[in-house]
């Protein structure tokens, strides 16, 4: 799961505010709306963020993988295993 928390305290660390970040720096609300829900952004607003804030990603964001995503993964894992064996076989 991704988490913008880092976000939030690199904006204060550089006095950065969600204002200035949309009149300032063009960053759009709706933006700004969505990493506040830990929606996804583009690759290309995050570029502009770290630009802004000069910053490096891990200052914007983080990832941490929940259960059910590892749980996902390794389903699939297996899933994956399970059709290369049947190829093997024929």
């Amino acid at each position: 799961m991704i988490s913008y928390e880092p976000l939030w305290s690199t904006m204060k660390k550089r006095g950065i505010t969600k204002y200035q970040l949309i009149y300032h720096w063009g960053i759009s609300s709706n933006t700004l709306r969505r990493i506040g829900h830990g929606e996804p952004i583009s690759s290309t607003t995050l570029n502009e963020l770290c630009l802004i804030l000069d910053c490096s990603v891990q200052d914007v964001l983080q990832f941490s993988a929940t259960e059910e995503e590892l749980s996902s993964l390794n389903r699939r894992k297996e899933e994956i295993d399970n059709f290369r064996k049947k190829r093997r076989k024929k």
